[in-house]
């Protein structure tokens, strides 16, 4: 069988997804075109090797609407025959371009492919597409109280599994303290792009806040509680806040796939090849809890214990979704998302896979790990699972 080979990742750092971030004076179009450039310059590639392009956006209304990943590709300088295609699957969209370039060459239908994804926060909010379908008749036959916001789910994960307000914000806090302490120590410098903005250039995530305490996040108000939402839900204690929860943020990143025998033929050094694929569907009122049973269909497709796994990166789009999903698979919390995770480094939706994949196997070569396992909740109650065993 052909192997799908990792051979570089890269990404912008994380804006603050709001009017005055330091990435929202950019458009996401020459966000995305940043990461598509870099990796043909790193790797001495033209373009016209690239066989296609899968870029994972959500919001694609307004500056990231018209298939967001061949305007990039255009705005990137790329040869006009690079095709380029724009994917959602919710916050999992960039992994699921990842799986999609990667079972594309195992099965012979690329040679050469970039998984990528971007989200402007700032420019294209989150819920500008609207409700799509949640007011079809169908949906509502079968979810007559509504399905509810990823806030909501969060705080359901968290009552389910009884995490207490201060589990969560301690747990937040330490995301803040691993992502600053890698930071420090220069952990994100080999991947991460200086992007140029009106007022300068940009080389370092904006969402670390260093010196987080547990102590300055108890102050913060529940930040999804309604009094309709608390009617329904009268036994819920309402304690996901702004600072237990991922930041909106501006971000792109990207990585370039290709088959064992490309990357031999062209002298270029494979970084981790593709061990295993899965995704799989969950409660949509729960949402976030799809992330588990994820993890035990790739862990029994690999043939793998989650001892077997040396890192894990398991998205925080809340701290009570890696919280569970740690409970659940009884895993070891210090390979958990060790350089911190979307608590700290933002959580740009359309982006966020790449990123979890390139600062997996930055995690796997630091360490000398083999296997490292990738998981995302995604909206709608999904998840997508990655194996990679690097080289």
């Amino acid at each position: 069988m052909t192997n799908a080979v990792i051979v570089d990742v890269v990404r912008t750092p994380s804006g603050r997804g709001k009017p005055g971030g330091a990435l929202s004076g950019v458009h996401p179009v020459d966000l995305a075109a940043t990461t598509l450039t870099a990796l043909l310059e790193r790797n001495g590639l033209e373009s016209r090797q690239i066989d296609d392009v899968l870029m994972g956006c959500v919001s694609q209304v307004g500056d990231q609407t018209g298939n967001v990943a061949r305007q990039a590709v255009l705005a990137a300088g790329f040869d006009h025959t690079v095709p380029a295609v724009s994917i959602d699957r919710q916050c999992g969209s960039s992994q699921q371009a990842a799986h999609f370039a990667a079972q594309g060459v195992i099965a012979g239908a690329y040679d050469i492919v970039i998984a990528a994804g971007v989200e402007s926060m700032s420019r294209v909010p989150l819920g500008s597409a609207g409700r799509g379908g949640l007011d079809a008749e169908g949906i509502q036959r079968r979810y007559p109280e509504g399905l509810v916001n990823q806030g909501v789910s969060a705080e359901l994960i968290a009552a389910r599994w009884g995490l207490e307000r201060e589990e969560l914000d301690a747990y937040a806090a330490q995301s803040h303290e691993r992502a600053a302490d890698a930071a420090a120590q220069g952990r994100f410098a080999a991947d991460l792009l200086a992007v140029e903005t009106p007022h300068g250039a940009v080389t370092v995530d904006e969402t670390i806040r260093p010196g987080t305490t547990t102590e300055q996040l108890a102050g913060l108000a529940p930040a999804f509680r309604t009094d309709e939402l608390a009617e329904r839900f009268p036994d819920l204690d309402w304690r996901v806040t702004a600072g237990n929860s991922s930041p909106l943020t501006d971000a792109a990143s990207a990585a370039l796939i290709m088959s064992e025998e490309r990357a031999a033929a062209l002298g270029l050094t494979p970084r981790a090849r593709f061990h295993a694929f899965a995704v799989v569907g969950d409660d949509p009122v729960m949402m976030l809890t799809a992330p588990i049973p994820a993890t035990r269909r790739i862990l029994e497709r690999a043939g793998l214990s989650i001892d077997d796994l040396d890192a894990y990166e398991v998205n925080e789009a809340f701290a009570s979704v890696p919280l569970a999903w740690q409970s659940e698979l009884h895993a070891d919390p210090t390979k958990l998302n060790p350089w911190g995770g979307a608590l700290a480094l933002g959580h740009a939706v359309g982006a966020s896979g790449t990123r979890l994949l390139g600062t997996l196997l930055a995690v796997l070569e630091h360490t000398g790990g083999r296997y490292g396992l990738q998981t995302m909740c995604e909206g709608g109650g999904m998840a997508n699972a990655t194996i990679i065993e690097r080289l």
